[in-house]
């Protein structure tokens, strides 16, 4: 009678877990599986999930959730005339297609593969059916859901430390391309490394638009003032907090600083090896704004009118991919930038002393965090794409996955 006691007892505490565990699945688990992310192995998911450690977090009135995974290596997304999108995975080499119906992605499929570190993309303004796609060594282009195949347009300077080339067409109408250095620190040889050209959408009048810039690795257009900014990262090897990463405003025919100086225009005594650095970097552009060292700051957006809470209105979102060799972690987040219409920084005209020191300490605010965890790395934010209507995407190379915000109005 004991045994068959305990039996039944077993059995009712068998069956009660499992409701339990039902019900928390369909009613918090399931339903934060849309706004609570981490690594796509859903098993590491559900452990970390658990223990509470992995939320990532973001003001009341916006929600975060997965728009796509098992994308590898996602870095650039844009989105075509017909509504789908498109993924640059430079570590697999390939570019994807997000076939997308209703709002969800329903299918992903690799379209282009066996590519050289594709990097860059842009649909062309003028035919939304056209995709550019910027691989290390050539910029090409092709009619989308058609039997043509890529179209080179023009070769690119590769090898050495920076491969990645990004894309973009600006109002002019022209594409631009930015090409990183080949090292760390030293004096290119060729002159198209470390800067920034344009071209005509067919690659012809390829000239240079700007230089000096170590690695712009994304960059956007001001929605008023018309100008580039760039994200641009500092050397290594000059300890936690030196050299800042940078945001510039970059203009055409200037020179930018790299690898004489950095920052506001602060020369590198450990690389100028001639003793030319102060008389260069006199003559160069200083940064915008200077960021927490080893952030890595890419992708960059500016938010709209349409569809948007009247305060961010024209604030820059950055995406920092964070630092792989501080002593401790930085960067793995979202960071807001409260610009005025005209991009002034707290409404009015930044001082070099307002933009140094501290690197931006008291200049930014966090927007999406959650991705570092004490020492442990969820994910790596790269690329942002803004939308009319109150809508972004992310994307992520270290989960391999794309995310949605949305703008809510919180009642």
């Amino acid at each position: 009678m004991k045994k068959l006691f305990l039996a039944a007892a077993f059995f009712v505490l068998v069956v009660g877990l499992v409701a339990t565990a039902i019900f928390l699945y369909k009613n918090f688990i399931n339903k934060e599986l849309e706004s609570v992310l981490t690594k796509t192995d859903l098993q590491k998911f559900q452990k970390e999930f658990n223990i509470g450690e992995l939320v990532l977090s973001l003001p009341e009135e916006f929600s975060i959730k997965l728009f796509a995974k098992d994308l590898p290596g996602a870095r650039v997304i844009v989105q075509d005339e017909v509504g789908n999108f498109w993924v640059s995975q430079t570590s697999e080499g390939s570019v994807s297609l997000l076939e997308v119906k209703d709002g969800k992605v329903v299918n992903i499929s690799q379209v282009f593969r066996n590519l050289n570190k594709p990097h860059g993309l842009a649909i062309d303004p003028q035919d939304g059916m056209v995709l550019y796609i910027a691989e290390s060594d050539k910029i090409s282009r092709v009619h989308l859901y058609s039997e043509s195949g890529l179209e080179k347009l023009i070769d690119l300077p590769f090898g050495g430390g920076h491969f990645t080339r990004t894309l973009a067409f600006g109002p002019d109408d022209r594409l631009y391309v930015s090409i990183g250095s080949s090292c760390d620190t030293c004096i290119e040889q060729d002159e198209r490394r470390a800067a920034i050209y344009s071209m005509e959408r067919d690659g012809s009048d390829f000239k240079k638009f700007a230089d000096g810039l170590r690695n712009t690795v994304f960059f956007d257009w001001h929605f008023v003032t018309g100008k580039m900014w760039g994200t641009d990262m500092g050397r290594d090897f000059l300890g936690d907090n030196l050299p800042p990463d940078e945001i510039n405003i970059i203009e055409e025919g200037k020179f930018y600083g790299w690898p004489w100086c950095y920052g506001k225009n602060i020369s590198d005594t450990k690389f100028d090896i001639l003793n030319k650095a102060k008389e260069i970097c006199a003559t160069a552009e200083a940064s915008y704004m200077d960021i927490q060292a080893h952030s890595a700051p890419l992708g960059l957006a500016f938010i709209p009118e349409e569809g948007w809470p009247q305060e961010y209105w024209y604030n820059l979102l950055v995406a920092y991919h964070g630092s792989w060799n501080k002593t401790k972690p930085t960067g793995y987040k979202i960071v807001r930038f409260k610009l005025d219409e005209e991009g002034n920084l707290g409404g009015h005209a930044l001082t070099p002393r307002e933009t140094s020191g501290q690197a931006g300490s008291s200049q930014e605010e966090d927007f999406i965090t959650g991705w570092l965890s004490g020492q442990e790395i969820f994910g790596r934010p790269v690329d942002i794409l803004i939308q009319v209507g109150g809508v972004m995407y992310i994307t992520d190379d270290e989960a391999g996955a794309v995310y949605k915000v949305e703008y809510r109005i919180v009642k």
